[in-house]
């Protein structure tokens, strides 16, 4: 089971440009359309909206895939 995390959580992930961090701007318990795509998720297994800290674009990703960042 992934961990959850709350808005304001400074996290980080795996992309094809290589480690990215963040902080949490939402989380999505429905199934959500965005940029044309459903993004599946539920309350047992959300989506987190994340901002990057970096270029400032926005990245939904599961629990699985983040680690939580010391403040």
């Amino acid at each position: 089971m992934a961990r959850h995390f709350k808005v304001g959580d400074h996290v980080a992930w795996n992309s094809e440009a290589g480690r990215v961090s963040g902080h949490i701007i939402a989380i999505h318990t429905t199934n959500t359309p965005w940029k044309g795509y459903i993004r599946h998720a539920s309350p047992d297994e959300p989506q987190y909206e994340i901002r990057s800290d970096r270029t400032d674009h926005i990245a939904w990703h599961k629990g699985a895939a983040l680690t939580l960042l010391r403040r």
